[in-house]
């Protein structure tokens, strides 16, 4: 089979979604793909370098979704639009959030978006420095919460025994901790509904005066 780099990437998206970031290896995916594993270096010389470039093509796939849907004026739209559709995006791959986090970006494609939503701030009032700490707020937030969503749920739809709501309960003393007993299901369920708490609280403290 012949392969490029597109072929590659696009594999190892798929293989991650089958066995997760850690079952994933350049010798697994060149079984997958039917090649000798030294083609598979040619193209790409560690896993670092492979989920660079998967990080980029999740952000890039992710990149039209970031933005509201109709040519909205207010800020706000744009903030929200950018974080909740980085969360779907992210949700889209098994550990997304964890190919994403810290990986260094082989192409331009989602900067140009996030280009587009800080001259939107700007052209609001912000300060460079507010739209870009807002922004890098809002991304590092996002990717924080989903590595979290992802490790209850690493697989769509399937709750990790290891955050069983009942049996978290079970060790908590009632009497000492009545507020945890009582967060479980705030912590580690209806992620959705968190998310967009969350947001909200982020998008109302921008309203503040500028930095």
């Amino acid at each position: 089979m012949k392969v490029n780099r597109e072929i590659v990437v696009e594999a190892a998206l798929n293989l991650l979604n089958e066995v997760g970031l850690e079952q994933l290896t350049l010798r697994r995916l060149a079984k997958e793909l039917k090649i000798q594993a030294p083609t598979l270096y040619w193209h790409f010389k560690s896993k670092e370098a492979l989920i660079d470039a998967m990080a980029t093509l999740v952000l890039a796939e992710g990149a039209p979704h970031l933005v509201p849907s109709k040519n909205a004026n207010d800020w706000k739209t744009w903030v929200n639009a950018f974080g909740i559709g980085l969360r779907q995006t992210l949700l889209k791959y098994r550990d997304g959030a964890r190919v994403v986090a810290g990986s260094h970006l082989t192409d331009t494609v989602f900067m140009e978006t996030a280009e587009l939503i800080g001259s939107r701030l700007v052209e609001a009032g912000f300060s460079v420095r507010k739209a870009v700490v807002l922004l890098s707020t809002v991304y590092t937030f996002t990717i924080s919460f989903v590595i979290e969503e992802q490790a209850v749920f690493p697989v769509k739809g399937e709750r990790s025994s290891a955050y069983d709501i009942q049996k978290r309960n079970a060790k908590l003393n009632p009497k000492k901790f009545p507020l945890l007993r009582r967060s479980g299901a705030i912590l580690f369920d209806h992620f959705e509904q968190r998310y967009k708490d969350s947001l909200d609280l982020i998008v109302r403290g921008a309203s503040f005066p500028q930095m």
